[in-house]
């Protein structure tokens, strides 16, 4: 097993069911670096890269908490960070129907990172501890939950935010807002009914919702490759059948995906109908911690690829990149001491985080 400078972490073998091969960033040999990051800011490519770097760091921080023994179960979004944090970016944030409403699923960290959550939130959530805002220290990782920011739990059954994230859709559109719901998820629960339900709902005539309805596509579903499970050549393929405006594009890339979120979510504004998007993804660390969480070593790095790319266009220095991710190294580390110290949760807490304002959801005392 070979060691990954940065992260410390076991890299498994290549494996001879891993089929899922990606086209990296291509860096061109000519040109301006306008044209090479269709005209972004250096400003926001700069940011952008920070926020993943940050992402990446948290991710890989949890997956040592875990092999440290101090928690019972990772999963997460290693892998999806060039597509995760332009959506935290792009999105109207804060609480109500006069913002952006967010479903996401369990590999949403680039997002949350985007919008603002420390690390140590994620740590206190990881490590189960009472101090946890998103659920009292009582859920998965990465199963986040503020209010704040209108993000709907993450939920642990697979697919049913598809079909949930209709009903803010709904109330938004009733409210006559221009914003919209996300909704995210992975490309083997797109078999679950709620997928299928979520794009009659949303598309039909005359009564279309302002929703963007998105699928991470990292070609597996747990330990089944998505090659011999779907009938349709592309997931969109079926967005397409009911009109919705649909498109694939390589989610590894944070500046195609930031230019083609950007324009979706202005024709929802605009239209009040929805859009599709399947973003191609890698998987890093596997399904989970239930399949060892060893780094996988024929994805495509996101991260660095475009940390290389701003690189080679003078965007950063070398020295600078590595700032970052020390940075962060040393944020995370200092987070981790802070949620060790804080208590577990207690029995009579269980009740807590049921209801929407912590109303009283002890059967016994209605």
């Amino acid at each position: 097993m070979k060691t990954s400078s940065k992260s410390g972490l076991k890299i498994a073998p290549k494996s001879r069911l891993q089929l899922n091969k990606k086209k990296s960033l291509k860096t061109p040999k000519s040109g301006s670096a306008k044209d090479a990051f269709s005209g972004l800011s250096k400003e926001l490519l700069v940011q952008m890269h920070d926020l993943m770097v940050k992402s990446r760091v948290l991710e890989e921080r949890l997956i040592k908490i875990y092999r440290a023994g101090e928690s019972y179960f990772w999963i997460g979004g290693p892998g999806e960070e060039a597509w995760g944090v332009p959506i935290g970016l792009l999105a109207k944030v804060g609480q109500g129907l006069d913002h952006d409403f967010f479903h996401l699923h369990y590999r949403c960290t680039p997002t949350l990172i985007a919008l603002g959550m420390p690390m140590v939130d994620s740590i206190r959530l990881m490590m189960n501890r009472a101090t946890d805002p998103s659920t009292g220290g009582r859920n998965f990782s990465n199963h986040y939950c503020f209010p704040k920011w209108n993000l709907a739990s993450v939920t642990s059954p697979i697919e049913v935010q598809y079909s949930i994230a209709c009903g803010t859709a709904h109330a938004q559109k009733r409210a006559g807002k221009k914003t919209i719901s996300i909704v995210t998820g992975g490309d083997a629960g797109t078999a679950e009914g709620d997928f299928a339900s979520c794009l009659i709902w949303a598309s039909r005539k005359g009564n279309e919702l302002p929703l963007l309805i998105t699928v991470q596509n990292n070609k597996w579903g747990i330990s089944t490759c998505f090659d011999g499970q779907h009938g349709e050549t592309e997931i969109a393929d079926r967005a397409r059948a009911f009109n919705i405006k649909s498109r694939v594009i390589n989610g590894n890339d944070p500046v195609e995906s930031y230019l083609a979120l950007k324009e979706d979510m202005e024709y929802i504004r605009k239209t009040g109908k929805p859009a599709f998007i399947e973003a191609q993804v890698s998987r890093l660390y596997g399904h989970s911690s239930a399949s060892g969480a060893n780094a996988v070593s024929n994805e495509i790095d996101c991260v660095k690829e475009f940390e290389k790319k701003l690189i080679n266009h003078g965007y950063i220095s070398k020295d600078k990149a590595q700032a970052v991710w020390d940075k962060y190294e040393e944020e995370g580390l200092r987070a981790v001491e802070i949620a060790r110290s804080e208590p577990l949760p207690t029995a009579e807490s269980v009740w807590d985080h049921i209801y929407a304002h912590n109303e009283n959801a002890d059967w016994r005392k209605f």
